[in-house]
C-alpha cells in the first residue's frame, strides 16, 4: 500500500474526525472508505453514460426505440414479481431513409 499526504482544512478535518468517531472508525479508515465509495460512484456514473451513449447510437442507427410508459409498466410488473410481456419495439418514422443515408 502506498502513502499519500493530504492537506485538509481544519474545519474539514474536524468534521471527518467527528463522523469517523460517531461511526466507530478511525479517521484513516473513514477516509479510505469514503474515497472508495466516491470512486465507485464515479465509475458507475461513467459506465452509465457510456451505456446511454451506446443505446442512443443504436437507436439513431436502427430507428428502434421503446416508449417510456411501456418500459415503466414492464419494469413495475417485474418489480412486483409478475411475468409481463416485453414492451414492443417501435420504429422512428423515416428510419430506413436515415439508415440508407448512413451507408
Amino acid at each position: 500500500m502506498s502513502t499519500t499526504t493530504i492537506r485538509l482544512p481544519e474545519e474539514l478535518k474536524a468534521r471527518i474526525e467527528t463522523l469517523a468517531s460517531e461511526s466507530g472508525q478511525t479517521t484513516h479508515a473513514f477516509m479510505l472508505s469514503t474515497l472508495d465509495e466516491v470512486t465507485q460512484d464515479m465509475v458507475r456514473e461513467r459506465e452509465f453514460h457510456a451505456e446511454a451513449l451506446r443505446r442512443l447510437e443504436h437507436m439513431e442507427r436502427t430507428g428502434e426505440y421503446i416508449e417510456l410508459e411501456d418500459l415503466r409498466r414492464y419494469a413495475q410488473a417485474l418489480a412486483r414479481g409478475e411475468s409481463a410481456p416485453r414492451p414492443p419495439v417501435r420504429k422512428l418514422p423515416g428510419a430506413r431513409a436515415r439508415r440508407a443515408q448512413a451507408r
